[in-house]
């Protein structure tokens, strides 16, 4: 669901709680929480905090709490609790944040080799004749940061990042691909993704990690969450073989 297309009910307009943040019930079975003001980094640690505190707590009837960069949405079930106790623990985790009692935890780093161009990314050419840049220039803007991992989205866990430090944002396919292969470093506007599993796409594609994204047989099925770091690194074809079925897994420090 996106969380701007959420059916607010009418008669229980949003409740600002404190400066820049705003709760307001969302169809029978949920609440969104929206933080505004400040920056949007400062937005979106509010969110992730609640959501972290949420979790933590455990309020009964709650199934599903969905952070995303400024809004969070928490799920129920109406037969087990309601809009009314779902917000009080929402209120009890936002006094938590703004204490300074809820702690997120340490990021994680991850390094991810890729191949860039050819056919792992087809759309390398035409994002660098977009940007005014050489194709070398992109990717080495995009392997020069590292980016944060600011939600999970859709397919299957996919890690919404910050996008490379481009001189303008990157438009979307005019023509969507039916099919895009996993693994598969992706860009649009001005963030960044990776496909963790095949999956239909809009997204122009700089190229390909050979590593696992994905595993279905791990709890959870992928190794990262908000807050922690990718940084890509550029291999040549040839290499490919040396990481294929090897999984994706946090540096040890």
């Amino acid at each position: 669901m996106d969380l701007d297309d959420c059916p607010v009910r009418e008669e229980r307009p949003a409740r600002e709680e404190r400066p820049g943040i705003h709760i307001a019930d969302c169809g029978d079975s949920a609440v969104v929480v929206t933080a505004t003001g400040a920056d949007a980094d400062s937005r979106w640690q509010t969110v992730h905090a609640v959501a972290d505190s949420i979790g933590a707590d455990e309020p009964p009837g709650v199934y599903g709490i969905v952070p995303a960069y400024d809004k969070l949405l928490v799920e129920f079930d109406c037969a087990v609790t309601d809009h009314e106790a779902v917000t009080r623990a929402v209120r009890a985790a936002l006094a938590g944040s703004a204490a300074g009692t809820a702690q997120r935890p340490a990021a994680q780093h991850f390094t991810v080799p890729v191949v860039y161009g050819g056919e792992h990314g087809p759309d390398l050419p035409v994002v660098a004749e977009q940007l005014g840049l050489t194709e070398q220039e992109v990717i080495d803007l995009h392997s020069g940061t590292s980016f944060t991992v600011r939600c999970l989205g859709a397919p299957a866990g996919s890690p919404m990042m910050d996008g490379p430090p481009f001189p303008a944002p990157v438009p979307r396919l005019a023509s969507p691909r039916t099919s895009v292969p996993a693994g598969s470093i992706a860009v649009a506007g001005r963030q960044a993704v990776i496909c963790p599993m095949r999956s239909p796409g809009g997204w122009p594609l700089l190229g390909r990690t050979p590593l696992r994204i994905l595993d279905l047989d791990a709890d959870p099925l992928c190794p990262y969450r908000p807050g922690d770091r990718f940084r890509f690194v550029p291999i040549s074809p040839d290499r490919w073989d040396d990481y294929t079925g090897a999984s994706l897994e946090a540096a040890h420090e």
